[in-house]
């Protein structure tokens, strides 16, 4: 037989322990913040569509950026927002705590 040595494991109550909050409230600026990634992300990509086919600004390379920019702000807002929306209506293994502080 081998021997394990416990000293050094992590068990799941000491993570439970440490990172558990007793109060659930949302936080309101994370929140604002998703929500307005999301926004601008939407604009961003609905301008630089309409950018790059009616050729905006002399080209359709801006058009491109404007999109580029758009999704990378989409991606995090709408991550967030989805996941404050499911903490609020309350679905199992969603809670704002999952949404990190800025």
């Amino acid at each position: 037989m081998a021997y394990i040595s416990h000293v050094f494991s992590i068990t799941d109550e000491d993570i439970m322990r440490d990172s558990y909050s007793s109060d659930n409230r949302p936080p309101f600026k994370e929140i604002a913040l998703a929500i307005s990634l999301l926004v601008f992300g939407v604009i961003g990509i609905v301008l630089g569509i309409f950018m790059a086919g009616n050729h905006v600004g002399g080209d359709s390379v801006r058009g491109l950026f404007f999109t580029i920019l758009g999704g990378i702000l989409f991606i995090p807002g709408f991550y967030y927002t989805r996941i404050a929306y499911y903490a609020w209506k309350g679905y199992k293994g969603f809670s704002f705590s999952n949404i990190p502080p800025v």
